[in-house]
């Protein structure tokens, strides 16, 4: 039901969007005096801003996980990697300092360099070598996209999760968060996910935990003063 009203919201903004270029243009061109539609709040939100998991929800959704859905959650969270870049992450990506990984999303035209932090070697460690990708299924195979996807939302409807509005790909908003509040500069934080630098203060801004970022300001102005 819920999911139906945002698509049907969806709709509506899209049908508004509409409108109100063709009011606009009618404004423009003397046929009308002003376009009722300005002003309209959209009836959708897609900004995800401030969702990430805490450390309660990654608890409770490997309680009920199996152990591979549980190894891709605490990977995604440690490295802030996107689902297609972990689920092709190889073993050879892993380096004596750094996971090292062209990202899908610039097209293998950026890497994102993870440091091997110890909690992240921690997580490596104890995730199974059953295949030259690090993550595998049940049969010790490399995941589908479909069938990550799948187990996934089972394990969430499994942790009484299904109606918790968190997806997977929120969890790059908890490694954002690690990595911010832990002292690391924009810039940094930007080589290692893969971002685009120019853009990555507005990125940090819509991932990362508010009251985790005040924390960690906080800290760091208080260290300057001594």
């Amino acid at each position: 039901m819920a999911r139906s009203v945002r698509r049907h919201a969806r709709y509506a903004d899209t049908g508004m969007q509409v409108l109100s270029r063709v009011l606009s243009y009618a404004v423009e061109e003397g046929k009308i005096v002003g376009n009722p539609c300005e002003g309209i709040k959209a009836l959708y939100s897609g900004d995800r801003s401030e969702i990430i998991w805490t450390a309660a929800d990654i608890s409770n959704l490997k309680a009920a996980a199996s152990a591979e859905i549980a190894y891709a959650v605490d990977l995604a969270a440690h490295t802030g990697l996107r689902l297609g870049d972990l689920l092709r992450l190889s073993w050879s990506h892993v380096g004596d300092d750094a996971i090292v990984i062209t990202t899908g999303k610039s097209k293998h035209r950026r890497e994102a360099i993870v440091p091997l932090y110890d909690g992240l070697r921690a997580v490596l460690a104890a995730i199974p070598k059953r295949s030259t990708t690090i993550l595998t299924n049940s049969k010790g195979r490399p995941w589908t996209r479909n069938g990550f996807g799948s187990s996934f939302n089972k394990a969430k409807i499994a942790a009484d999760m299904g109606e918790a509005n968190l997806h997977f790909h929120d969890l790059r908003g908890t490694a954002a968060t690690r990595f911010y509040t832990a002292g690391l500069s924009e810039r940094v934080i930007a080589e290692i996910m893969g971002w685009e630098e120019d853009h990555v203060a507005g990125i940090i801004r819509r991932y990362v935990d508010r009251s985790a970022a005040t924390k960690a300001i906080i800290r760091q102005l208080n260290e300057r003063r001594t």
